[in-house]
């Protein structure tokens, strides 16, 4: 539990004359500014089990995406390196940055709606940092060190034969783990094969790729092993976003003071109602069981992820000493204030539209890109020829195909009528799958038909079945002409 000065305990919203004054402070940092380590109690219960499950799915997802392949493209790739990426199979491209721009300002929005609506909903049950950290580094330090006694314990005892072997094999095997999340992280970047090549032909082959995983890895290590909750207290700026943007109707972990104050502890057999007494037994679990090591009790805090932990610990007291669960739970401010049960409010329906509509959006513009991309540029410095009664302009095309299947191609002049078409090559063009395809064609206009020095013209990318796949507009020079 949080101190007031002079030793004074607090006793929550209900009990503090300044109930601010605990913000002053965070819950990890002693009055000498010297970091208190956190040493969470083992959480269990209904939240816990279904934070599992959530944490090792996405955990499945993490480890599963760099191997699945669709039409032989990688399902997700993001190679900043080579310009490479792939969403769900399909390649992207510079000229699709457009795509991505309007795909990362609704994705913004997206994030701000859902914060307004329902807090830190992500930071519990989502974020990488707390899967990683939750999911998998503390629960090797329950098994190697035991839970939140134990450790407490072995952290004050001198450095014996006993120490000394938990906290090596605790550290290294977070090492081992840190380099396995670095590995699958560039997976993400340049693919498992390369990655899988880069670590077959050894360190001294790549020498550069090398160094930047093993300070990623340090990285990882650094903050799993030691930095820990601080992340999310002293350098996310999701933390900071948050307190601006929940308000009174915003979904969070809440502690209901009006039921629970005058917090005081259990007696058997006590009528505490009738003793002005609220539920709260002040048993403190609330408070040990929190990885952030902040008191619920004291309000809404930037240090608190949403990660229920309280709740079961809660419910758990709750239900031992034969009072109602649910002191501690998901609510709103404005609900525990007026006393009132949680409902689907009509501001959370009409945020949940909007949240539905900006994921539609996005998956629209990830569905709607054209098949092709067709450019066709007059060469720097080329100009017309007239030869039988004809002008003609020459352009050099360059066709990107961005589907997986390979396309045989034509062109056509849309507009204006009568343009003929001639080949370098072939009138039908190959373009393979995901590759880019150049050459060459004369573009020709009866001289009766070109009433401008320089017209505007549209040229067409068909299919062999005749479907436009593109349009390009440029232009087609010819002689001058006096217009009258």
């Amino acid at each position: 539990m949080s101190k007031i000065e002079d030793g004074i305990t607090r006793g929550g919203q209900g009990q503090v004359l300044d109930p601010e004054t605990y913000r002053d402070s965070i819950g990890t940092m002693e009055k000498s500014g010297k970091r208190k380590w956190v040493f969470p109690k083992k959480p269990k219960g209904k939240y816990t089990n279904y934070r599992d499950i959530v944490s090792y799915l996405l955990l499945i997802i993490y480890f599963a995406v760099p191997f699945i392949k669709i039409n032989g493209n990688p399902f997700f790739l993001f190679n900043v390196i080579d310009r490479e990426f792939f969403i769900v199979g399909q390649p992207f491209y510079p000229q699709d940055f457009f795509i991505l721009t309007l795909g990362a300002i609704a994705s913004l929005i997206f994030i701000i709606i859902f914060t307004i609506a329902f807090g830190r909903i992500f930071c519990g049950w989502i974020c990488p940092q707390t899967i990683f950290m939750e999911s998998i580094f503390r629960k090797i330090e329950y098994l190697i060190e035991g839970d939140r006694n134990k450790q407490m314990r072995l952290d004050r005892q001198e450095w014996n034969s006993e120490k000394i072997f938990k906290r090596s094999l605790k550290w290294s095997i977070y090492v081992v783990i840190s380099l396995i999340i670095t590995h699958f992280m560039f997976m993400y970047i340049v693919g498992y094969e390369e990655v899988i090549q880069i670590v077959s032909d050894g360190p001294f082959a790549h020498p550069t790729n090398f160094m930047v995983m093993i300070l990623f890895t340090a990285a990882f290590y650094f903050v799993f092993a030691w930095f820990r909750e601080q992340v999310c207290t002293l350098v996310c700026p999701y933390g900071r976003l948050q307190g601006v943007l929940i308000d009174k109707e915003t979904i969070n972990v809440f502690y209901d003071y009006n039921r629970g104050e005058n917090r005081s502890k259990w007696r058997k057999g006590e009528d505490r109602k009738a003793a002005g007494k609220g539920d709260c037994i002040d048993c403190d679990q609330c408070v040990v069981v929190c990885p952030t090591g902040i008191d619920i009790r004291d309000g809404q805090q930037l240090e608190c992820i949403n990660c229920t932990a309280c709740i079961d610990a809660c419910d758990e007291v709750m239900e031992k000493v034969g009072l109602p669960k649910g002191l501690i739970r998901y609510a709103s401010e404005k609900e525990i204030e007026e006393k009132a049960t949680f409902k689907f409010t009509g501001r959370m329906k009409g945020f949940a539209i909007v949240l539905v509509l900006l994921a539609g959006f996005l998956g629209f513009l990830l569905s709607s890109r054209g098949e092709m991309e067709a450019k066709f540029i007059k060469p720097a410095g080329s100009t017309f020829f007239v030869r039988e009664g004809k002008i003609t302009n020459t352009y050099n095309y360059t066709f990107l195909n961005k589907t997986n299947d390979k396309k045989i191609v034509t062109i056509k002049v849309m507009e204006p009528a009568k343009g003929e078409i001639s080949y370098s090559a072939s009138s039908k063009i190959v373009v393979e799958r995901d590759k880019i395809t150049k050459g060459t064609v004369n573009i020709s206009f009866p001289e009766d038909a070109m009433k401008l020095s320089k017209q505007n013209i549209t040229i067409g990318v068909y299919d062999m079945k005749g479907k436009l796949i593109d349009s390009y507009q440029t232009y087609f020079e010819g002689p001058f002409k006096l217009q009258f």
